[in-house]
């Protein structure tokens, strides 16, 4: 097969399956090891894919500034951000300073919460006032409130997230990309998720299996910054780049 015709057919199947493995594809196109991994390192030179450990995953597409509102995304994914929820709370202990960051997945954390000896600090609006009704220590940070998602962001609320050392901290993220990291639409939460993760001792980012391979504009971290928690890694891929705990497969074990 001519190496035009081999890129041609590598990214028709990285099109249908958003990643391969490099002995997939040996098999596919009866080409060798060596042939293989020098066509996916051309072809990520060209930028048409992203090569990574044993194969290549699909170009993201950047899925732009449009933010969708809280209200909006709550019931999307709901079981799944319930499970890494129901698991994330679990990591909270009694000498625990904790940092939540607003989003609906962190807001279901706030719903499992059951340690009332530790300290929570958020720029969520819904999270502070369901903290504060649970009988939890709560503070909120300052700063300007942005509707759509009912956060606190901007310079303020940077500042006084930077008075701060959590012991933990947990984040959420629209996107999650190997090379772009964890990104967000928005500029002003950007920033304020940067600084929550930066004055952590531990960062957690909570993600059902939709935001893997997906970028939007601001990157807030790279992967190596937190551990991920979701409910199912769509590629193993992730796994060589930062810690990962896939809580599907953890109930799976113990059924």
């Amino acid at each position: 097969m001519l190496t035009q015709d081999r890129y041609r057919a590598i990214l028709d199947l990285l099109e249908e399956k958003n990643s391969v493995t490099v002995s997939e594809l040996t098999k596919l196109l009866d080409s060798s090891e060596s042939t293989i991994r020098r066509d996916l390192s051309a072809l990520d030179e060209m930028g048409k894919l992203t090569k990574v450990f044993g194969g290549a995953t699909s170009i993201t597409r950047n899925e732009g500034i449009f933010e969708d509102a809280v209200s909006n995304r709550e019931t999307v994914m709901s079981d799944e951000k319930d499970l890494v929820a129901e698991y994330c709370a679990k990591l909270i202990h009694d000498s625990d300073f904790v940092y939540i960051d607003a989003g609906t997945t962190t807001l279901k954390l706030v719903d499992h919460i059951t340690n009332t000896n530790a300290t929570y600090v958020t720029n969520g609006i819904t999270h502070a006032r369901m903290l504060i009704h649970k009988g939890m220590q709560t503070y909120i940070v300052g700063g300007k409130i942005k509707p759509l998602t009912e956060a606190v962001v901007g310079a303020e609320a940077i500042k006084s997230i930077n008075c701060f050392n959590f012991t933990k901290a947990f984040m959420g993220a629209n996107g999650i990309d190997i090379s772009s990291g964890f990104t967000t639409p928005d500029i002003e939460e950007g920033h304020i998720k940067e600084t929550a993760i930066n004055k952590s001792y531990m960062a957690f980012v909570l993600a059902d299996h939709s935001k893997f391979r997906r970028v939007y504009p601001v990157t807030f971290a790279p992967l190596q910054k937190c551990c991920i928690i979701t409910d199912k890694l769509p590629t193993p891929d992730f796994s060589q780049v930062t810690v990962i705990k896939e809580v599907k497969n953890d109930l799976h074990r113990n059924a």
